[in-house]
């Protein structure tokens, strides 16, 4: 059996399956390959269109190779007015290459996109998932030597990539902050969640740009849960659809003003912060 077909197997009467198998096929490519695409179509039924449609739709998949490290550079209105062009040029310059390219050695991919979620903080750079906030031109050379380096290596606690978020339920109000298990040095957002016939706990770090979690039930890559307040027990749903994956959004309030989201999807990155007049 081929590495494809084992991937649609895997997947196979999943809720949602077709993104899923296309994400393990990205995952595997780093892009979405014409023939993988075709074998998708003939061993699912469903129409070459259809697939292609999904995988252009949602920009978290490639229909070519992309680089090893992908850069993002937010030039929405609110970044645009705070120099974001500018950042986007530098970029350019120092890759090489102009947005939607990748270089020639397969480092690097630059992408634009019109919002990144985090307007209070542009100009925003998102460097393999991780945002960095308040960009000038002179950060460009260090956001591309950390994401050479590794940024999951990246200390967090001295990074300011990352900050903390203090978080309620989107339903009740009560607080979510869990100070008795502390990831990345900060108290901890403690959910449940199930998936499937599993159910248990999830810890997130309350970092925003940090994406650590430990959880009762090992989650499978690619799995999209169901997040519930562990106090008034509501679903916490509502949030519109993830713009690269299409599972489904989880919104908290932020203690002071503003809604953070985060993709229901484990392995899937999004997340979206919205501080609007909130002063930092």
């Amino acid at each position: 059996m081929s590495e494809i077909a084992r991937i649609i197997e895997k997947h196979s009467g999943e809720r949602g399956e077709l993104i899923a198998i296309l994400q393990d096929i990205q995952a595997k490519y780093s892009y979405l390959p014409e023939e993988a695409l075709r074998t998708v179509a003939d061993r699912t039924g469903r129409s070459l269109v259809d697939i292609y449609g999904v995988a252009t739709f949602y920009r978290w998949f490639s229909l070519k190779p992309r680089g090893k490290h992908l850069l993002t550079c937010c030039v929405g209105t609110a970044c645009h007015v705070r120099g974001a062009p500018k950042i986007a040029q530098e970029l350019e310059r120092e890759l090489g290459i102009e947005a939607g390219e990748t270089t020639a050695d397969g480092q690097f991919t630059l992408e634009t996109q019109n919002c990144l979620g985090g307007c209070a903080l542009g100009p925003i750079v998102v460097a393999d998932g991780h945002y960095f906030a308040n960009v000038g031109t002179a950060m460009v050379p260090r956001i591309i030597e950390k994401a050479t380096a590794g940024l999951d290596n990246v200390d967090v606690r001295s990074d300011e990539r990352v900050f903390p978020v203090e978080v309620s339920c989107a339903r009740c109000n009560h607080g979510l902050m869990n100070p008795n298990y502390p990831i990345d040095g900060y108290p901890s957002i403690k959910v449940t969640i199930s998936f499937g016939d599993h159910h248990g706990w999830l810890l997130l770090s309350s970092l925003y740009g940090s994406y650590k979690i430990e959880a009762e039930q090992e989650i499978p890559e690619g799995q999209v849960a169901n997040f519930f307040c562990p106090h008034c027990h509501a679903e916490l749903s509502g949030a519109a659809p993830c713009v690269e994956c299409g599972a489904p959004m989880v919104p908290m309030i932020v203690r002071g003003g503003g809604i953070v989201q985060i993709c229901s999807r484990h392995g899937c990155h999004n997340h979206m912060l919205d501080l609007t007049g909130i002063n930092l």
